[in-house]
């Protein structure tokens, strides 16, 4: 009898850490990789997640009692079996709109990160935080952070990564790390631009949010005090010839970006627009329009996760170690 050649695909696979939403898991699910481990500890960000991923496992607590025995046993894997691990820890203690303190409690929620990657020898990591990170005297910080993963057993490197570079109608800036196990002798590398920046389409629904005659003339006022101190704070006007500004995780009329017509009304983005503009389908869901507004404002743009994804899944993991033949 002859043999027969049969092909077996495997799909690569991810954990996530400080998996919010589920835009970096999205971006992953849509580049042909395959889920094991959400870790999250807010809740509405956890029941967002499991609406959207019902067949994902979710640790839903505190990142410091999670340990690598017990993702091994939630994820069905052992030390090395790994392809990536991915995680955004929380990144207020860098962030250029806060105070940028060096000592911030938040800033060392890498370290957890880093244990888990010690423990877990995944493959290959990747690693989003904000460009804070990498200015004045954060650069410090940066650094500490970059050490600290090289000793973890990878080569490491980081690179500003923007969003509208990658389908998505918004400028969103973010330092993205990746990180080659050492074994593979592979040096980590990023993305290229893919395509040229656009502007969010206006897709209005039924429940218009027009700001009252009270709130333009409060977020005009706030706009115009920050313009005389030149600070570039205040309300952005969102337009369909440019992307969208960085979105904030925090719905404040006088800081947010919104849409201007020309009687000098202004509008709030609908449910929808605020999907597009992030580069989330319309049919993912959120339990709410507030809490929408803060878990994009919190998470990575689906489509630029998806662009770094599949650039580490054929130019890092190579398709080669997924596709194997057997005889019989």
């Amino acid at each position: 009898m002859p043999k027969v050649r049969i092909q077996v695909v495997k799909k690569p696979t991810v954990i996530s850490l400080f998996a919010g939403c589920g835009g970096s898991s999205l971006g992953y699910k849509l580049a042909g990789f395959r889920e094991l481990l959400a870790v999250e500890w807010d809740d509405n960000a956890v029941a967002t997640f499991r609406l959207n991923f019902p067949d994902v496992p979710v640790y839903h607590g505190d990142i410091a009692k999670l340990t690598g025995e017990e993702c091994f046993r939630l994820a069905g894997i052992k030390t090395g079996e790994l392809d990536v691990l991915d995680g955004s820890p929380p990144c207020q203690g860098f962030s250029t709109a806060g105070k940028r303190r060096f000592d911030d409690p938040r800033n060392s929620l890498f370290r957890e990160y880093a244990r888990l990657l010690r423990e877990l020898q995944p493959r290959v990591f990747v690693m989003e935080n904000v460009t804070g990170m990498v200015k004045g005297c954060m650069k410090q910080a940066y650094l500490a952070i970059i050490a600290e993963l090289r000793s973890c057993g990878y080569r490491a490197r980081g690179e500003v990564l923007n969003a509208m570079y990658f389908n998505v109608p918004q400028s969103r800036q973010r330092v993205i790390i990746v990180g080659v196990r050492n074994d593979l002798g592979i040096e980590p590398s990023h993305p290229k631009p893919q395509t040229k920046p656009t502007g969010p389409k206006q897709e209005r629904d039924a429940a218009e949010r027009w700001l009252t005659p009270h709130q333009v003339a409060s977020a005009r006022t706030h706009k115009a005090r920050h313009l005389a101190k030149r600070n570039g704070f205040g309300w952005q006007k969102l337009s369909e010839s440019s992307p969208s500004p960085t979105w904030p995780k925090t719905q404040i009329l006088q800081t947010s970006p919104l849409w201007e017509y020309a009687d000098g009304r202004l509008r709030a983005p609908s449910s929808v627009e605020l999907k597009r503009i992030a580069s989330y389908p319309d049919d993912f869901r959120f339990t709410s329009y507030d809490a929408q507004w803060e878990r994009i404002g919190n998470s990575v743009p689906p489509n630029l996760m998806r662009a770094i994804a599949e650039h580490i899944k054929t130019n890092i993991l190579k398709e080669a170690i997924y596709e194997k033949t057997q005889d019989r």
